[in-house]
């Protein structure tokens, strides 16, 4: 299975600056962080790094850490956008205690690819599991889908909503759902559900709302295998994406190739990266695997 790159390229409101020696320097509209980043391996294109704040991780391997700011940053976040014209999503940036910034800007080419799937669908309609603050399901809402957004945090789903608010699209016909994203899975396919398109970005590890608990390589392969019952041949694309885990590209492309043998379409897999602006290397993010019906 051959692999491939997906590219985030900087936009308006998000630019990777620099990056090297283990951290990068990233531009969140008016704002500069520097944040941890094991994959850049090289030196960076400048030493002196102007930024407002940097994430300090932790000792621990849990991810632990904190910000230390050099310059003012609103603690309720600012606003930023993505895309262009009717197409534009509208969303909060903020400094969270998990060292992101309330969403992730390398999934922007996910979304573009997504939208692009659905294009010339009627009335499409798409499910994004772990859907966090939503800013992929408003990116495919204000592409004229249907959608349903599923976040096991309510807080999430909370934030999700002011960003639909933000964007002027609280009357788009999206359900916000608060529940443990497989058990949901579950029901939609004992319901007989369908869906044209499904995103999902699950965690390395997480909890449900009831306490369920989720290991990433223990039950991805249940959950895309019941994410395979909700497609069918009129169906156009399926993306997943992996983070901070030791598995490889080809491995979830694999998974994808055996579940999904029995319809139409192309099975890729292969990295999700962000170029970087001063030099146009490309950072390495996370995996990804995909199929798509054209």
């Amino acid at each position: 299975m051959k692999l491939d790159t997906l590219i985030g390229e900087p936009w308006g409101d998000y630019g990777l600056v620099d990056c090297g020696h283990g951290r990068k320097l990233e531009r969140y509209g008016d704002y500069r962080f520097i944040r941890p980043e094991p994959q850049a391996l090289w030196a960076p294109a400048g030493n002196d790094w102007k930024s407002h704040g940097e994430f300090i991780p932790g000792s621990d391997e849990d991810g632990g850490g904190q910000w230390h700011y050099t310059r003012p940053v609103p603690r309720d976040g600012w606003p930023l956008a993505w895309g262009v014209g009717p197409g534009t999503v509208r969303f909060t940036a903020q400094n969270t205690p998990f060292r992101h910034l309330g969403f992730f800007p390398d999934m922007a080419p996910v979304w573009s690819w997504l939208r692009e799937r659905l294009d010339g669908v009627t009335e499409p309609e798409a499910l994004n599991l772990f859907g966090y603050t939503g800013v992929g399901t408003l990116a495919l809402s204000a592409a004229g889908a249907k959608m349903v957004h599923v976040d096991a945090s309510k807080k999430s789903v909370d934030a999700a909503r002011a960003n639909a608010k933000l964007s002027g699209m609280t009357d788009r016909p999206v359900r916000w759902i608060v529940d443990d994203a497989a058990k949901f899975v579950a029901r939609e396919v004992r319901r007989g559900r369908r869906y044209d398109a499904i995103l999902l970005d699950p965690p390395k590890y997480g909890r449900g709302p009831d306490g369920e608990i989720w290991r990433l390589e223990e039950h991805l392969p249940a959950l895309i295998a019941d994410c395979r019952q909700l497609l069918d041949a009129n169906s156009r694309a399926l993306f997943l994406t992996v983070y901070a885990v030791r598995m490889s590209a080809l491995a979830i492309g694999e998974m994808l190739r055996q579940l999904f043998a029995d319809l139409p379409g192309t099975v890729e897999c292969g990295e999700l990266g962000v170029r970087e602006e001063a030099r146009g290397l490309v950072l390495p993010t996370a995996i990804w695997a995909r199929w798509s019906n054209d």
